[in-house]
This record gives structure tokens, sequence and C-alpha cells, in this order.
């Protein structure tokens, strides 16, 4: 996917790039190739061919409609063909061959790569004569940064008043979040500048704008021509080691406060004597997501803070991102160092940090009380990291409906702000809410248009963390090969980058995928092996959010020893959120640990709870605890009810494997298992990802291109179409196309 973006969509292009990756390149570890010339060199010669076969006229008038064009598009062209009275009669020769032809605001060209050729294949001195005559016919206010652009682009060498001159427009394009924009010109500013450390600076600037817009293999490359700590550790956070990011982070937080922290050092005081305060005015090599110049300090209301508190700062943003990588890396530990870090800049531990730190050290009303703070920054309109943040801090305090409107604030703040690297990572913990609210069809969906785009703007460290939650989404619909490729992806790839979000989020999904088919030697054994795993392999949330699951798995097993105690510590933290779903799920273990009659009481209390919470799939599960233990305690009234209300909603959720253990329940009782309600459209019976196979086939794309699509093998979309045809009752494509079009026009 990012092959092709690279290379405009041409397949021949992609295909001379892919055979000239590095292995490093090929595996992710490099960033691909960012020049045109280094991308398809035969594809560009060709290109060049044609150009040079043309008129010099000819040659002239798609130089200067080029010039106009790549890599700043400045809509200059008719003013300056009427400013330097040309004769554009030229043209017709290059309209003749289907090299471009004329439009009304100027020229088209046939494809990206002859627009590049008639800019490159042009002389450097015609290049900077067209950028001249391009800049002296830019007027307007608004044209300021792109007049800056060609003025620098027309330039014979370095110049320090040219390049102050193009970071000033940097700088108004990056407020007006434009960051593609914003960074050609911090680019050219680098390029004339003759000042190690200030070109050093505008190239960090120019990686950061790429990275916000999505180009996350321009990005690194820029990036691999500075010294910035902050910079390499927010690349890192997303495509690299999550505990190098750690460190990165940490100690450009250190240096952007001005003072690196002293391993061991006491937190200072509230009163702030030992206390220094932050320096907003520190230049930050990287710009907080937000359309304001690096160096300048975030208004409290754009960061998303609540009135009166102190503006965001680089500092407060490197640690807030630091937090993140203790998450991903689930070395939740260092969240200690960061917040140590936070104390010594006289600064408050930003977003989830100070609740993460006071977790871990089992100060679980201290946790929540700031928990709580976090989760309450969720108005529309603010900062990007800092909504990130609140629907991590909501997810940890079981509020799910919090954190999906913060994550889906984020995700359109980060929309708005032209940061599109951001969206697809609030679509990441996203997931988790709709997973547990019960929208696996929407969610796998969402997840997966994320995945896409994590892929294309090449964060693969996002990608491994979504590949694990569709492995859960897939756990949940009982789709058991889809759910194996996907987490032995995630797993495979997480463990080589220390990212024990997603390795620990995938082992949940294999286990949670035996828990729902009935093999529970399995999920014990794999929860037990979650709970051993350290950092960079397992993950203490993702552990603790699993206890439920591991409790059930260890009663049927006969573990109720080291059940009993991962139940303890479930309700101790569930006491003190306060939360009614982990409540609930709190009950529901006592429930199971309790024997006979005496469980009764508390799966009645779990379902109360249930009630007043969001986790619908989980009320689902306790209902069918409830309704097995009372079909053994011989309740056979009520015990009906609960089993039939557990399979509705089971198939509900699109999860044939727990609607069937319900039904089975039900066939021990004698009872009929009354059929589901619903939609009763023949697709309904497809998961969302066989949905999204079955139009992608339905369309005309072949097995291989629907896995290059989704990132999956040719195989598993065999085994997705062979599910589709068995459960719409079909033997082909042709019955396929005919079916949908049924469905899509009933």
């Amino acid at each position: 996917m990012r092959v092709l973006r690279l290379v405009y969509g041409d397949p021949r292009a992609a295909a001379e790039l892919v055979a000239r990756l590095t292995e490093r390149q090929a595996a992710g570890l490099d960033p691909l190739p960012a020049e045109p010339a280094d991308l398809a060199p035969e594809t560009l010669r060709a290109h060049r061919h044609e150009i040079r076969a043309l008129p010099d006229g000819t040659r002239l008038v798609l130089l200067l409609a080029a010039a106009d064009q790549y890599p700043v598009a400045t809509h200059a062209f008719l003013r300056a063909v009427a400013a330097a009275r040309l004769d554009t009669r030229p043209l017709e020769a290059a309209e003749a061959a289907g090299i471009a032809y004329a439009t009304a605001g100027g020229v088209g060209f046939r494809d990206a790569w002859t627009r590049i050729a008639a800019y490159e294949t042009a002389a450097p001195a015609d290049r900077r004569d067209a950028h001249r005559l391009l800049a002296r016919v830019l007027h307007g206010a608004a044209e300021t940064p792109r007049r800056s652009w060609h003025r620098g682009a027309g330039a014979l060498g370095p110049s320090a008043r040219l390049a102050a001159e193009l970071t000033a427009a940097a700088a108004r394009a990056r407020a007006a979040g434009d960051p593609a924009l914003s960074g050609a010109l911090a680019e050219r500013a680098a390029a004339l500048c003759t000042d190690p450390g200030e070109r050093s600076r505008l190239l960090a600037h120019a990686a950061t704008d790429a990275w916000h817009r999505g180009d996350g293999d321009r990005s690194r490359a820029l990036a691999a021509r500075t010294d910035a700590d902050a910079l390499t550790g927010i690349l890192a956070l997303r495509t690299g080691h999550a505990g190098e990011a750690f460190d990165a982070l940490l100690a450009g937080a250190a240096r952007a406060a001005g003072a690196r922290p002293a391993p061991g050092d006491p937190p200072p005081g509230r009163d702030g004597s030992t206390a220094r305060p932050a320096d907003s005015s520190v230049t930050s090599p990287v710009a907080p997501h937000q359309p304001v110049a690096p160096h300048e300090p975030v208004a409290p209301h754009e960061s998303g803070e609540a009135a009166g508190s102190a503006p965001a700062t680089p500092v407060t943003h490197l640690l807030a991102r630091a937090a993140e990588a203790a998450v991903y890396t689930g070395d939740l530990r260092r969240c200690r160092e960061a917040a140590l870090a936070a104390g010594q800049s006289g600064i408050d531990p930003p977003g989830v940090l100070g609740g993460i730190a006071a977790a871990v050290d089992g100060r679980y009303e201290d946790a929540r009380n700031l928990l709580e703070a976090t989760a309450g920054r969720c108005g529309p309109g603010g900062d990007p990291t800092l909504l990130l943040h609140a629907g991590i801090a909501a997810l940890m305090l079981g509020d799910h409906t919090r954190a999906a409107t913060a994550t889906v604030r984020a995700a359109a703040a980060a929309r708005a702000r032209g940061v599109t690297a951001a969206v697809s990572q609030a679509m990441e913990f996203r997931a988790y809410a709709d997973f547990w609210t019960g929208r696996p069809r929407a969610a796998e969906a969402a997840a997966l248009d994320a995945l896409r785009q994590a892929y294309a703007t090449g964060q693969d460290n996002g990608a491994c963390h979504l590949q694990a939650a569709l492995a859960m989404f897939a756990a949940l619909t009982g789709d058991e090969a889809l759910c194996r490729e996907r987490a032995a992806a995630a797993r495979s790839y997480a463990l080589a980058h220390a990212l024990g979000l997603p390795a620990a989020l995938a082992q949940w999904a294999l286990a949670f995928l035996d828990l729902g088919s009935g093999r529970f030697d399995a999920a014990a054994a794999r929860l037990r092996a979650l709970a051993a795993s350290g950092p960079g392999h397992g993950h203490r949330a993702i552990r603790h959010l699993a206890t439920p699951h591991y409790v059930e798995a260890a009663v049927r097993t006969g573990e109720t020893r080291v059940a009993r105690a991962a139940h303890a510590d479930y309700d101790r933290w569930a006491r003190a959120v306060g939360s009614a779903d982990d409540l609930a799920l709190s009950a529901r273990c006592q429930a199971l640990l309790t024997p006979g009659a005496d469980a009764v009481e508390h799966y009645r209390t779990a379902l109360r709870l249930h009630a007043e919470g969001t986790r619908a799939f989980e009320r689902a599960r306790t209902e069918l605890l409830f309704g097995s233990a009372l079909r053994r305690l011989r309740r056979r009234t009520e015990a009906r009810d609960r089993l039939h209300s557990a399979m509705e909603a089971f198939e509900s959720f699109d999860a044939p494997h727990c609607a069937e253990s319900a039904r089975a329940e039900l066939r021990a009782l004698g009872a009929p298992a009354a059929p589901g309600r619903g939609d009763r459209r023949p697709t309904v019976h497809l998961t969302a990802q066989q949905l999204l196979v079955a139009r992608m086939a339905a369309d005309g794309a072949t097995n291989r291109e629907i896995a290059a699509r989704l990132a999956l093998s040719p195989r598993t979309i065999d085994h997705h179409l062979r599910g589709v045809f068995t459960r719409l009752g079909i033997r082909s494509r042709i019955e396929l196309v005919r079916l949908l079009a049924d469905a899509d026009a009933g």
C-alpha cells in the first residue's frame, strides 16, 4: 500500500520499486526511498525520453506548468503566462503526443510521472527562471508562503535571508494546518541554511510535518539527518522499538525543559522549592499536535485542558508521548520515571501518566482520581493527543461511552488539523470500546479502515495493535482461522518491537476464542502465560482486563486457588473506580468461585450491575453462565429465560459459537431453542470481514488482490470465500453477485 502511494498508484513503477528494496526496507526497518529518481528510475527515464522528444517551446510551457504544480501547487501558471507574454500554442504538440492537455486553470499532465519528468528534464537555470517568474505574480497576502517557496526554489545558492523568509512562511503554513506546504518550505529553508544547527532544526520541523501529513517514509528519511531525541522517539513510537521510543522521548522532554532528570532524585515539593517552571519558549524539535509553530505554547482552549490550567508545552506533549510508549511496551513502571521528570520540570504529569504511575504503585484511589480528571478533558475541538489520553483514561476506568466519544473526537480533531497520522492511532483505542459494547460489525469495519491507513502512513506499530484488535473481533465472532492468522501476525511483529500491548491483546484473543469454543484448559494456559509475561511480551492492563475470563477458565479446570488471588486484585480495582461493569464482572467471578446455590445471589448482583453498565457482550456471557448454573440447580424456568436471552444477544452480536453454547444448554434443559430475531436477509449471516471479502469478490477482485488490500494471505481469503458460499448456500461468484445485488436492492 505504501509502495503504491509512493509511486502515485502506478503498478509498473511499484513492481520496479519492490524489486529494488533492500532487505531492511522490505522488512520495514528502514524508510522507503523518498525522491522520485530513487523510487522508479526506469519509469522516470522513459517519461524523460518522451519529454526530450518535444520541441523546445513545448518543453518550456510544460516546465512552467510543472513548476507551478510540483512539489507545491501554487495556481499561478496563467498569470505567469500573461506576465511573460508567453505563447502557449506549442502546448499542442504535447496534446498530440498525449502527454499533457490544456485546462481551464492551466495545464493537466497525463500522470504524476510525466509532470515530474517535465520539471526534472529542464536545465537548472531554466527551472530557476520558472520559479522566479511564478514568484513575481503571487501578490496576495494568502499567497505569501507560496511566493516564498518559489523565491527559495529560484535561489542560486545558500542564503540566510531567504532561509529566514522560508522559515517564517513555513510557520504560517503550519499555523494554517497545511503540513504539506510547511514541510516543503522547511525543507527548502534547510537547503539554503548555512548554520548546521539551524539546518538540523529545520529538517526536524520538515520531518514532523511529513509525519503529520501521513508520509512516514519521508519523515524517517529526514529525521535521519537530524540529532533530535524527541523526533526519534515520536517515530520509534509508531514505527520502531517501543522501549527505545520511551528513552528518546524522556531525553527529549528533559532537553526541552532545560534540565535532564537525575535518576533517583526525589520529586519536588508542591511549594515549588525544588522545581523549575517549564520554559515555554524552548524550541522543541517536534511540533505537538496543534496548528501552531513548534516553539509556541498552546493555549488552554486549544490543548483541551480545563479552563485556568497551565498551557501545554513541548515538554508536556513529549511526556504524554512517553506515557504512550510505556503503554505500548507494557513496562508501565517506567511511567514513574516520566512522572518524576514532569515533577522536576515543575508541571503536573500530563495525560494518563500520573494515573498509570499511581495504579502501578497500587494506589488505586489516587489512580482513579487522576484518570477521572484526564477522562473529563474530552470536549470537542481539543488537542488530538490529549483527547487520545482522555479516551485511554476512560477505558481504564471502564467508561466505554466516554472512551468512544474521546477517541472519535481525537480522530476528528486530527483530521481537522491535517494531522493524518493521529487518526488511526485514535481508532486503535476506539476498538476496545466497540468490542465491549457489542458492536463487532461496525468495529471491525472501522478497525480495517484504520489498519489500511496505518500501513499506508508507515505506522507499523499501530498496524500491529490493530491486527491484535481484529484478532479479538474474530474471536468474538468465532472465526478461528482469521483469529489465529491475525494473532500470529500481531505477536510476531510485537515481540520483535517490544510491543507488549498488542502481544498481550493477541494472546487474550486466542484465549477468548478457546473459552468461547469450550477449550477451557487451553484458555487457562494462555491466560496464565499472559500473567507471567513481562514488558514487551505481556501487559499488566490486558492481564487485568482478562481476569474475568481467566477466572471462568480456571474454575472449569479446577485452578481455583490462583483464580481467587487474581479476583481479589480485580475486585479491589473495581471497587476503587466504581465502574458498574467492572463490579458486575467481579460479582460474576465471585459467583463462579462460590459453590452450589450460594452463587445465585452473586449472579443476580452481577446482572443488576450489568444493567447500569455498557458491556453488553459480557452481560450476555453472565446470563449464559447464570443460566447454566440454574440448570444444574434444576431451576428450569429461570434457566430457560436466561439462556434464551443470552442466545438472542449472542446472535445479535454475530457470535455464533457463543450462541451455540446457549443452545447446547437449552438442549440439555430439554427446552427448544427459539429462532433468533432481527434482519433475515442472507447477508446478515456473514461476519463483517466475510461481507467485505464478498463485496470485493463480487466487484471482480481476485483473491490475491483482496488479500493485499486487507493485509491477509490469499489462503485466508480463500477460506473466507468458502465460508461465504457455505453460509449463503451458493456455489459460484456469479451467484454471489446476484445475491448481493438483490440484498442491496431489498
